[in-house]
């Protein structure tokens, strides 16, 4: 049983198709740490425009996995982004959005058995 992620909206919208639900999964895993990695730069950069980006790309899965506390971080993190706000503002909530996403990750990994391959 997930404790990290919901899965409910991938199937619903796929009409339960597995290879679809995979296919989000891989998308989840593999693009999504990288995209964290590049917030976490710019955060460190104080690059807002990037953050931003980076910060907008991730959202859908977000939603999709239904992260919802993640998702609403992530939302604030634009929001700074958009204003344009100061470095500390952001950092502790950049390192709880990336704790939640590194533990759905972890566990999705153990649930469908990815050891750094894809399904």
């Amino acid at each position: 049983m997930a404790l990290h992620y919901n899965l409910s909206k991938v199937y619903a919208i796929s009409e339960n198709d597995s290879d679809f639900v995979h296919q989000i999964i891989n998308l989840f895993v593999l693009d999504t740490p990288i995209h964290l990695n590049h917030i976490k730069i710019a955060i460190e950069e104080k690059n807002h425009q990037k953050c931003y980006e980076h910060s907008n790309k991730i959202k859908p899965s977000l939603d999709l996995l239904s992260l919802n506390i993640a998702l609403d971080e992530i939302i604030l993190i634009e929001n700074w982004a958009k204003s344009m706000g100061k470095k500390k503002e952001v950092i502790e909530l950049y390192k709880s959005v990336s704790d939640r996403i590194e533990k759905a990750i972890k566990e999705i990994k153990k649930d469908f058995n990815l050891n750094n391959t894809l399904i």
